[in-house]
């Protein structure tokens, strides 16, 4: 059975993601988008409701942040009927690559992107699952404009709103278009 996002929208997908409590650890409130990738009619639900936001728009490629980005992302990619780009973990992509390290709560972590994968003047769509501190993301858009090209907008899912990931990538000039927003806490 095919649901309409007009029909079946935001709110029953909010409801489909799993609340997993002090994972990773005490007093996180994990969002789990298995659930929904596992359902043939929420997963449908969701890139619908992207397509639906990024079909009249001038999009050249998707690129996704691994890893739940991937998953997302290359449905839309599809979709929209543009490439596909993987931003990696370093050491993940087989050719020439450019490198960005960014700050996590305890340390670092670089991720990268094929140095071919996208052309100066490229409107490229950043999509990941969730926005939270938004280091992951910001790398992924210093990725991409160190290749020449621009990010039209960046999208997740869901944004936590009691952190200021969101306000970074916005601060950077970054459009962000997300589905929910929560304050994550328990």
């Amino acid at each position: 059975m095919l649901f309409h996002p007009d029909v079946m929208g935001v709110d029953a997908l909010a409801n489909k993601i799993r609340k997993i409590p002090n994972f990773p650890k005490e007093g996180i409130l994990f969002h789990d988008i298995t659930t929904v990738l596992q359902s043939p009619e929420y997963f449908r639900l969701l890139v619908d409701l992207f397509t639906y936001r990024y079909m009249g728009q001038k999009i050249d490629v998707v690129a996704g942040l691994e890893a739940r980005g991937f998953i997302i992302g290359a449905a839309l990619a599809y979709q929209l009927n543009v490439g596909f780009v993987p931003i990696r973990k370093k050491g993940k992509l087989p050719f020439d690559t450019l490198s960005q390290t960014y700050s996590l709560e305890y340390g670092e972590a670089t991720v990268e992107i094929h140095q071919d994968a996208i052309h100066t003047g490229d409107r490229v769509l950043l999509v990941d699952d969730l926005v939270a501190t938004g280091g992951t993301m910001l790398a992924g858009v210093e990725l991409i404009r160190r290749l020449g090209g621009e990010v039209a907008e960046a999208c997740a899912i869901l944004e936590f709103t009691d952190l200021d990931g969101a306000k970074k990538i916005r601060e950077n000039g970054v459009p962000l278009f997300s589905l929910l927003q929560n304050d994550g806490a328990l």
